[in-house]
């Protein structure tokens, strides 16, 4: 494919997402990482977008305000939430009182979690429910229901949150990058995850690569402020050594 067109063709595929990898524009353009690396930096340099770690975005970013339900999310990128959780579920301890957020990552986790000495916070109706059944000690915070995310929020949430010290949190987040942090489409649910993260020594997010460049409108965490379990390293990821963990 001709340089003109092939970079034509990324901006429209940039139009289309807001956000694209450097990974979708191989596979979707059939070159080589090197060839779009370079396309990237010539649209960089001439205003048509803005290049950032493993891909680019629009000029003028798009915010995600789409927030999908949880039936249609729990099949997106399967696979990889799968393999994110299991991974997850290793680091739980011996007597860790953990905070398990609401989200189809997080509740990958529950068929591979073993650790029967640990008890878990969540403010997912599902993942307690589940947890339950498969014989561990659950506390449920209480608050409003919200059921596009199943979640538990609302300002009675927040506060029951705030008692508590988790050893170790596991959150999901609809979008990452390193200017806004972990994004979330709703304000109520980014108040009660960021509050879980400050009260959690160890706070991991659980976070597949295609939510890499995306943003939402609220922020609920700095980029540093977790250790990001996801399944394979964005662009330039030398910069992050120890912060991004990889699932295998």
């Amino acid at each position: 494919m001709l340089t003109e067109k092939r970079q034509k063709e990324i901006l429209r595929f940039l139009d289309e997402k807001g956000s694209v990898t450097v990974q979708e524009l191989t596979e979707r353009l059939d070159a080589s990482e090197s060839t779009i690396r370079r396309d990237l930096a010539v649209l960089h340099q001439k205003g048509a977008l803005v290049k950032v770690f493993g891909g680019a975005v629009q000029a003028e970013s798009r915010i995600n305000i789409r927030e999908e339900k949880v039936a249609l999310r729990k099949e997106l990128n399967k696979e990889e939430k799968i393999r994110i959780a299991a991974y997850a579920a290793t680091l739980v301890e011996p007597d860790d009182f953990v905070y398990l957020d609401a989200g189809t990552t997080t509740e990958y986790m529950i068929p591979f979690l073993t650790e029967k000495s640990a008890v878990f916070v969540t403010n997912a109706v599902s993942h307690a429910l589940r947890l339950t059944e498969n014989g561990f000690r659950v506390i449920l915070i209480g608050g409003e229901l919200k059921a596009a995310t199943e979640a538990i929020v609302g300002n009675e949430a927040y506060v029951n949150l705030q008692k508590y010290n988790f050893t170790k949190g596991f959150f999901g987040t609809n979008g990452l990058n390193r200017t806004s942090g972990f994004t979330t489409p709703d304000i109520n649910e980014a108040m009660i995850k960021e509050c879980a993260l400050k009260h959690t020594q160890k706070p991991y997010i659980l976070c597949d690569s295609s939510k890499f460049l995306q943003t939402c409108p609220v922020s609920f965490g700095e980029f540093h402020s977790a250790r990001i379990i996801t399944d394979r390293y964005p662009e330039e990821s030398m910069e992050t050594e120890g912060h991004i963990i990889i699932a295998k």
